[in-house]
């Protein structure tokens, strides 16, 4: 601009009363004129300067060329609302959209992973108590009380079982079922499925020998492949019929029972009416030719059951204890132990606190994949976006609104992977408890925290990319380019 140009309205001396700005007086632009050195001074009318510059700039009057120290920058006006702010955030998401793709997939990976693992334990964790309560919760073992010390090997038992003890625990409220089962001493017989008299046939191990009641089937929570269990009514005629354990009926070559095959334990012979398997409560008895008692006591001398087991209802061992000693000798109960479990399995509570570490601490290391990957995502995205930074800054923006934006962008990236990943991950607990014929167990809590620690992952990942941004020099970025 020359002297001698004319000046342009927006810069224009001072107004003469028939030319009047439009619009009403302005305050605040009327007081920021005051300060100009006491001299008069009034702001430009442009409204299309005022939007462009965000600023207010004043001049002295009647002069057409303006030095640049007499010209006044007013208070720059902060016109980057919370609503811009969010703008911008969807704007920067949404313009790689495979980007945005493969950055929440981290995140899906990271929160699904954890609502997984967190989600599989707690039913584990469930189907671990069931099996607890199904076998060791429900089960319980007698055996008579033990004088002398077991390590010196002179330990006598106290007393003994009597034959009739199962009947007598039965009637106690809390016991499913009952069996007795003692050891058979059968000297140098061998049990073998026909009788061998070859004296230079090489010696094979025998499959041992036990005597039981006939309610220890249900109180081991055994199985009978093929024929059938034998009952009181055997032990009372001390019939010759044996039952054999899946691995002794291998051993001894039998498989079926509708013939009636025999098995012999030295010269005597023993009908065998059943196979049993899946012993819980006693697998060695798989190995085992099962007696009832009354024949071992009539053949081999058996003097008496050396433990009885019981099948008890779900929490009921603290009330067994006192009370089985007391049905089987109410003179001396001390005479007997009685192993039950307690209200609340330590056992159980050990392995579910175990396994809920081991999930755990799997599900933070997908955590901190996730949270890795939008850290670096983001700063790979600020240094892409260099130009743009540097421009925004060049127009205004303040270092504060460079880093809002990368944070929320951060945050939304979180937030949405939280989502999926937390949906995903119920699908998939629900999913695998179908397949497995579980309870599914999930905390809804749990998952929708889930969801929301996705966004405060985004939001610790996003810091330190946005610091990043909100340092960057606008003359440093505009001379890479745009």
């Amino acid at each position: 601009m020359t002297d001698d140009a004319p000046a342009p309205p927006e810069t224009q001396g001072p107004q003469s009363d028939d030319h009047q700005p439009d619009g009403p007086s302005d305050p605040e632009k009327d007081g920021l004129a005051d300060l100009l050195d006491g001299a008069a001074a009034e702001p430009t009318w442009s409204e299309r300067l005022r939007r462009t510059a965000g600023r207010l700039v004043f001049w002295r009057s009647g002069r057409t060329r303006l030095d640049r120290s007499e010209i006044h920058l007013g208070a720059r006006r902060d016109r980057f609302s919370l609503r811009d702010l969010f703008a911008e955030a969807a704007h920067g998401i949404g313009a790689k959209p495979g980007r945005l793709v493969l950055t929440i997939l981290g995140t899906v990976l990271g929160i699904g992973s954890v609502v997984v693992t967190v989600g599989l334990a707690q039913t584990a964790a469930g189907q671990i108590s069931a099996q607890f309560d199904a076998v060791s919760a429900t089960q319980a073992l007698v055996q008579p009380g033990t004088t002398g010390s077991s390590w010196s090997g002179n330990a006598r038992p106290k007393t003994s079982l009597p034959w009739d003890a199962p009947e007598r625990v039965l009637r106690l409220n809390g016991v499913e079922g009952a069996g007795m089962l003692g050891t058979v001493d059968i000297k140098d017989a061998a049990v073998t499925a026909v009788p061998v008299n070859d004296p230079s046939a090489p010696k094979v191990v025998s499959p041992s020998v036990v005597a039981a009641s006939g309610g220890l089937l249900d109180a081991v929570r055994g199985e009978v492949v093929t024929g059938r269990f034998f009952d009181d009514r055997h032990s009372e005629r001390a019939d010759r019929v044996v039952v054999l354990g899946q691995r002794a009926a291998d051993q001894l070559g039998l498989s079926r029972v509708e013939s009636q095959p025999s098995i012999f334990i030295g010269d005597d012979s023993y009908t065998v009416v059943g196979i049993v398997d899946a012993m819980q409560r006693r697998p060695d008895l798989l190995d085992s030719v099962i007696l009832p008692l009354g024949t071992a006591r009539a053949d081999f001398g058996l003097t008496s059951a050396e433990e009885m087991h019981l099948r008890i209802a779900t929490g009921s061992g603290p009330l067994i204890s006192q009370q089985v000693p007391i049905a089987l000798d109410p003179n001396t109960p001390e005479n007997f132990e009685v192993k039950a479990p307690a209200q609340a399995s330590e056992l159980r509570q050990a392995v579910q606190a175990d396994i809920n570490a081991i999930f755990l601490a799997l599900g933070g290391v997908a955590l901190l994949v996730g949270g890795l990957g939008i850290a670096n995502v983001t700063l790979l995205s600020v240094m892409e976006r260099r130009g743009e930074i540097g421009l925004r800054r060049a127009l205004g923006a303040s270092k504060k609104n460079i880093a809002g934006q990368f944070v929320v962008e951060s945050v939304v990236i979180g937030m949405l992977g939280g989502l999926i990943g937390a949906a995903i991950g119920v699908f998939v607990v629900v999913g695998v408890s179908i397949l497995k014929d579980w309870t599914a167990i999930l905390d809804v809590r749990m998952a929708l925290g889930a969801a929301a620690m996705g966004g405060v992952i985004g939001l610790v990942a996003g810091l330190y990319p946005a610091m990043k941004a909100s340092a960057i020099e606008p003359i440093t970025a505009l001379r890479g380019g745009i």
